[in-house]
């Protein structure tokens, strides 16, 4: 007989890293497993994202992500600090090209106000003092609250706290199918009183398989990074352009990262397939379809602007047009200093396949046996200790 876990978690990403961690914080005797179809945590996301700790100014007051960013910054830098994780507190300016976004800024303040953040309209004066180089129109966006960590290491140190509390892991796991609480793996099977799934890219295709998120569909988006390889003190701040504010992206800028490097990105391309990292990597003809379908809908009826978003995002492979949408922000940057392409990301990023709407908000949905997060995109990794808490509480551990 196969051992049977009090949980089993699907998923080593920052989410299903810090849900094991509130439950074993909640009950230290909760018997978990955590299953990876990677041979390591953080493969996908968790470990290709910016690594920016965001301030809470962009969600709108009644959302999960205005009610967990906040703290989710507070609770990450106070995790980071106790393990002696550096984090580069520099702090975000949000800038304006003209009137236009001017008014958008103001928004944003609204926001960030509303939600409780710390953020304030600046002279473009003052905002010269925090970052000399800046480029805005009349005013800038303070988040002096912004911050970077490099999240691999948060993750690491997160599995290291887990094993200590004797979490399992078994990796290069990958889900094959369900019976009952039981999961089949290319491992084998494993069985728990509740299977809590935090698959990232996958998490909609095992929920379908429990009967959960059926009105759903993943289509991934393909985040690039380019890093300034000229030197470090080009840029002494986060510079974030005013995003539209219909669709889920920040647009391209620049990010300090906690080692004080330069970078610029990310993209929001639209990908063909899930792991669609470069080339014909992990290419699955099955997504191929699929998401085609979805995006050949999407590019149809131009819901929520996909058509020019998809334009948009697709001239950005074009390194010299993808370098002018960043040094359009800032006074001046050496266009040659640009060096190689990092890691790309993919954002897995919930669509209503009726609406066909991106689903804006974190999205759980659940039941006695099972627990499905089937949308935990950006600031999920900011959010991560207060969201797992969240999920334990309401769709986990109730008691």
């Amino acid at each position: 007989m196969n051992k049977k876990y009090d949980y089993i978690i699907i998923g080593a990403g920052i989410v299903g890293l810090t849900i094991a961690y509130a439950l074993k914080k909640k009950n230290p005797s909760n018997d978990i497993l955590v299953i990876e179809k990677e041979p390591a945590i953080a493969r996908h996301a968790s470990g290709r994202n910016s690594g920016v700790l965001h301030a809470g100014f962009y969600y709108t007051a009644d959302s999960l992500k205005a009610r967990f960013t906040i703290l989710g910054n507070r609770a990450m830098k106070e995790y980071c600090r106790s393990k002696n994780i550096p984090i580069n507190e520099c702090g975000k300016l949000v800038v304006a090209q003209n009137e236009a976004e001017l008014e958008q800024l103001y928004e944003l303040e609204r926001r960030g106000i509303k939600n409780g953040s710390s953020v304030r309209l600046i002279e473009s004066a003052k905002a010269e003092e925090i970052e000399p180089n800046i480029h805005t129109f009349r005013k800038a966006l303070h988040s002096p609250l912004t911050a970077s960590v490099d999240p691999k290491e948060v993750c690491r140190s997160l599995q290291a706290d887990l094993q200590n509390m004797q979490v399992q892991f078994s990796f290069n796991a990958g889900y094959l199918s369900r019976k009952g609480n039981t999961i089949q793996t290319n491992q084998g099977d494993f069985s728990a009183e509740k299977i809590i799934n935090c698959a990232g890219l996958y998490a909609d295709k095992i929920a379908h398989d429990f009967g959960f998120g059926k009105q759903y569909t993943i289509v991934p988006f393909k985040g690039i990074y380019l890093e300034y390889s000229k030197n470090k003190t080009d840029i002494k701040t986060n510079i974030y352009p005013v995003p539209n504010l219909k669709n889920p992206f920040l647009g391209v800028h620049f990010t300090k990262t906690s080692t004080g490097k330069i970078k610029i990105g990310p993209t929001a391309i639209p990908a063909f397939w899930r792991e669609n990292y470069g080339g014909v990597e992990n290419f699955k003809l099955s997504e191929l379809f699929s998401i085609g379908f979805h995006e050949a809908k999407l590019f149809l009826t131009n819901s929520f602007g996909f058509r020019n978003l998809a334009f948009d995002e697709i001239k950005k492979y074009n390194r010299g047009h993808f370098i002018q949408l960043a040094t359009s922000l800032v006074k001046d940057i050496d266009p040659k200093g640009f060096g190689q392409f990092l890691a790309p990301g993919i954002r897995a990023q919930l669509l209503h396949k009726k609406t066909l709407k991106l689903l804006q908000d974190f999205v759980v949905e659940s039941d006695g046996s099972s627990v499905h997060v089937l949308n935990a995109v950006s600031p999920a990794f900011t959010c991560a200790f207060p969201f797992a808490d969240f999920v334990v509480k309401n769709h986990i551990d109730p008691s």
